[in-house]
């Protein structure tokens, strides 16, 4: 008999915390997981599932408008919000469930409870203050929105608050400018609300492909999304009932709402990690090696609390190489280079890879290949929206380095695209493809003419 209550104490239900522990007891080992709100975590609660959920709904008006080319007369149509939020929380009832009797079908004993590290092999479950003993713990407690500390913030909710609010806000602003900023402008557009969004810098999805980036920006302008770069609150006020917030240039904004989607931090916070010897980040991040060890040998970390790249599947991919290596008897480390990823704005993004700017740092000389286009359906439904796609070559090598759309159905698409580009696919490769007719997806494979600057073809 070992020495320890536990193999493995896993504290937090998320997406990654959920796999390791599930993997790992499937290996035969005794495992518990700690959570103090609901397994499953960010994503499947509050996060990436409801959210979905909501842009679903708000893409309704747009159909209902655009129906009308192809024939179809909508009357009566209407939206209402309770309607939404009492099926969307029966759905997240629903996986809540799901997950739970996942990790007990494994043997995973799920106590909830917020739980705190004593030292290297024990953990304090708080609700009761009783200590028991792991031979590994891991940290999975994931990350929580940022606020600002500026005067009037407690006016202000995040994407929590968010997806449990009683009246759909006549008018809101959103501040930041990365996925869940322009996710929730266009779902609170998409729903009827007026909608504006704040972003400190330029150009708001900072890190994406400059192209994407623009383009996306021109695209929610179209749609009604009043887009202020550059521009940032100051201070909020609430009187009579709305909001008035003061920009830094000045401006008074009225609003019914501000949510604040200005990134997230790691939830490390009291949780004892620097008292026994967990390195941190300068953001109370855990720092671990290739395959989510710590500083102490015995405690682990995976998911967005390490802040290596922040999106569910990583996390889970991150849960179950760890499974794989203590437990599984094989090491596994996860590759975080290629993550092909999407973003649910609208239009929608997929992008895997590198962007022209960082293919232009790692290349001697880089192809680019573009088009953007109105889909077949938009013919008839009188929608101006455009499809972008464009492709990044390494020119000696014919590697495809980074592919990234805008568009309908641009999720899907990268998921299929980000395994070739995972494979070190040619565009002779892609050349190769025989297209898939009539899509926009037959674009990827059709594109043959390089894409030169406006000057270049002017000279030619």
């Amino acid at each position: 008999m070992t020495k320890y209550d536990y193999d493995l104490f896993v504290i937090g239900a998320g997406s990654g915390g959920v796999r390791a522990a599930r993997i790992a007891a499937n290996y035969g080992a005794r495992v518990a997981v700690a959570e103090e709100y609901r397994v499953g975590g960010t994503c499947v609660i509050r996060g990436c599932v409801p959210k979905k959920l909501f842009v679903y709904a708000s893409h309704f008006a747009d159909e209902f408008e655009e129906s009308a080319g192809f024939g179809w007369t909508v009357e009566g149509a209407r939206f209402d919000w309770k309607t939404l939020i009492s099926n969307k929380d029966k759905e997240i009832d629903r996986l809540n469930g799901i997950y739970i009797r996942n990790l007990q079908n494994a043997g995973v004993e799920i106590i909830e409870s917020r739980a705190t590290v004593v030292d290297a092999h024990k953990v304090r479950l708080e609700a009761t203050g009783r200590e028991v003993t792991a031979e590994r713990i891991l940290i999975a407690v994931g990350a929580t929105p940022f606020l600002p500390e500026i005067p009037g913030i407690e006016h202000a909710i995040t994407s929590n608050e968010a997806f449990h609010l009683e009246e759909l806000p006549k008018r809101v602003v959103v501040v930041g400018g990365g996925y869940i900023a322009v996710e929730f402008a266009g779902i609170f557009n998409g729903l009827g609300a007026k909608t504006m969004q704040l972003y400190r810098g330029p150009l708001f999805m900072r890190g994406f492909d400059d192209d994407l980036r623009a383009l996306l920006a021109e695209e929610m302008a179209k749609k009604g999304v009043d887009l202020r770069m550059d521009a940032d609150i100051k201070s909020i006020d609430k009187a009579g009932g709305e909001l008035r917030l003061t920009l830094t240039n000045g401006d008074v904004v009225k609003a019914d709402a501000v949510m604040y989607a200005t990134g997230r931090v790691p939830n490390t916070k009291g949780l004892g990690l620097e008292a026994v010897g967990v390195k941190l980040g300068k953001n109370g991040e855990v720092i671990v090696d290739e395959y989510s060890q710590t500083s102490v040998p015995s405690i682990y970390a995976v998911g967005d609390v390490t802040d290596r790249a922040n999106l569910t599947p990583v996390a889970i991919r991150e849960g179950h190489a760890f499974a794989d290596t203590v437990y599984g008897g094989r090491k596994v480390m996860v590759d975080h280079s290629i993550i092909p990823t999407a973003v649910f704005s609208q239009p929608e993004l997929g992008t895997v890879g590198l962007t022209e700017t960082l293919a232009r740092a790692r290349c001697a000389e880089i192809d680019l290949y573009k088009t953007t286009f109105r889909a077949m359906k938009n013919t008839l439904s009188g929608s101006q929206e455009r499809t972008f796609m464009k492709l990044i070559v390494d020119a000696k090598t014919d590697k495809v380095l980074g592919v990234h759309l805008m568009g309908p159905g641009s999720g899907e698409l990268i998921q299929a695209v980000g395994i070739a580009v995972t494979m070190g696919a040619t565009k002779a490769q892609f050349d190769m493809t025989i297209a898939v007719h009539p899509t926009a997806a037959e674009e990827l494979v059709t594109l043959r003419e390089k894409w030169q600057p406006p000057a270049a073809k002017a000279a030619d």
